[in-house]
């Protein structure tokens, strides 16, 4: 990682992916300042950052606006979230087991539904980083981070909608 190909301040467009609370809220900036504490984002094509990321909403597509330190348009790509449907899901589901199993559940269950959660989420990072493939580069922490932030703003918006 250098100190410019990295994100120095994630974005949220409140109009497409507002919290629908203080607890989604909480979540969500927790999940940036993990990101923008260490992190790689790299765009090849585009010059060296470092970025400022933001995200926002149309349809069942995610907006990576990004912009330069200076707040310059960079350049501008959109993934769609049905392949993370799934993993998101799954990785919502098993958070629940873990949090109930942590009240009721032997150290040994929960330590094994603890290395289900991270392998969901591996696999939600993985698909993720094939999925910003030749949009831009970014390790397997990164990945880690920015998948985190995706399920914030979904669990954020499924609440919404709820």
């Amino acid at each position: 990682m250098t100190d410019k190909n990295r994100l120095i301040a994630v974005e949220i467009d409140e109009d497409t992916l507002g919290a629908s609370g203080p607890d989604a809220e909480h979540e969500r900036r927790v999940a940036i300042f993990d990101l923008i504490e260490q992190n790689s984002f790299a765009l090849p094509e585009h010059g060296e950052g470092p970025f400022i990321l933001t995200l926002s909403k149309v349809e069942r597509r995610l907006v990576f606006a990004v912009k330069d330190e200076h707040g310059k348009d960079v350049h501008t790509f959109i993934l769609s979230l049905n392949p993370f449907r799934g993993v998101i899901r799954d990785y919502f589901m098993i958070c629940d087991s873990y949090y109930d199993a942590i009240r009721t559940q032997s150290p040994h269950q929960i330590e094994a539904i603890d290395m289900a959660r991270r392998g969901v989420h591996n696999e939600g990072s993985e698909l993720l980083a094939d999925r910003l493939k030749g949009k831009v580069e970014v390790d397997f922490l990164t990945a880690r981070r920015l998948f985190t932030l995706i399920c914030a703003l979904h669990a954020g918006q499924a609440r919404a909608a709820g």
